[in-house]
């Protein structure tokens, strides 16, 4: 994944985890003085409307790399955090379907349901997204694969210059570098 990518990717999950957070906070964890408001906490209708325009974001992001890096690293069997990866890709389609649902689903009962489906299967996204970082890292470190911090110092080589790039890791892996 670009570098780009991957900013839209964690930034976009992390702005709607955030949000999405902030409203299930709001809406379900809180209870309002008043029994005839609307509202439980000033703030849900902002974190109502923040997570709406975030999670489009996030969705623009994850088709943005789903042929380029999830489709080609599934088709090409790579182990480097395949059982994160697949496990959180899969999650993200009951994910988006019940974001979507939660919007036009009027039935209490159903509302209710396709709301908690959401609240799981975000949960499971973003524990998945953090776990599948984490194996990545892990394994380039076990391997010995170079990362750059954010001024450019390389981490992971034992001597400067004789190393690679974190985003060139999958190629290795797969034998084309």
């Amino acid at each position: 994944m670009s570098r780009f990518e991957k900013w839209a990717v964690f930034g976009t999950a992390f702005l709607t985890g955030l949000t999405g957070i902030g409203l299930l906070w709001t809406k379900y964890l809180l209870t309002s003085d008043d029994p005839w408001s609307v509202v439980n906490h000033p703030l849900q209708p902002l974190f109502l409307k923040a997570h709406i325009l975030a999670a489009p974001a996030l969705i623009f992001a994850l088709g943005m790399i789903t042929f380029r890096h999830i489709w080609a690293h599934y088709r090409e069997g790579l182990p480097r955090g395949r059982r994160s990866g697949i496990v959180t890709a899969l999650v993200s389609i009951p994910m988006v379907a019940s974001g979507y649902l939660i919007q036009v689903v009027t039935a209490p009962g159903w509302l209710r349901f396709v709301a908690v489906l959401h609240i799981v299967t975000s949960g499971l996204f973003l524990l998945g997204l953090a776990a599948h970082q984490l194996a990545m890292r892990e394994r380039a470190a076990r391997n010995g694969l170079e990362r750059r911090s954010r001024i450019g110092v390389r981490w992971g080589a034992s001597e400067p210059g004789d190393g690679v790039d974190a985003d060139s890791g999958a190629e290795i892996m797969a034998g084309k570098r």
